[in-house]
């Protein structure tokens, strides 16, 4: 996954400068990114706090290895089964 220039804590600090009243396009120029990408971080970051933004980062990142361990448990399992299955 392609990493962002931005870190969770700058991404809240922009969106709370939109919130103070400051135009979107205009904070969007001075920053450097798209009205969509300012959107999608609204959706995502808007109302958190930057420890609950760091909260999430950790339990996303938590849930990403969760992941591959099962995948590689069911990948053994499916080999175990390919072996056991076949007559000698």
């Amino acid at each position: 996954m392609k990493r962002s220039r931005f870190t969770e804590e700058q991404i809240i600090g922009i969106l709370r400068e939109q919130e103070a009243g400051v135009a979107t396009s205009e904070v969007c120029r001075r920053h450097g990114v798209s009205s969509a990408t300012f959107y999608k971080w609204k959706a995502r970051f808007g109302g958190m706090d930057v420890s609950e933004a760091r909260r999430l980062k950790a339990l996303e990142d938590e849930n990403a290895k969760l992941k591959r361990m099962l995948a590689d448990a069911m990948l053994d399992n499916v080999a175990l089964k390919d072996l056991l299955g076949k007559k000698w």
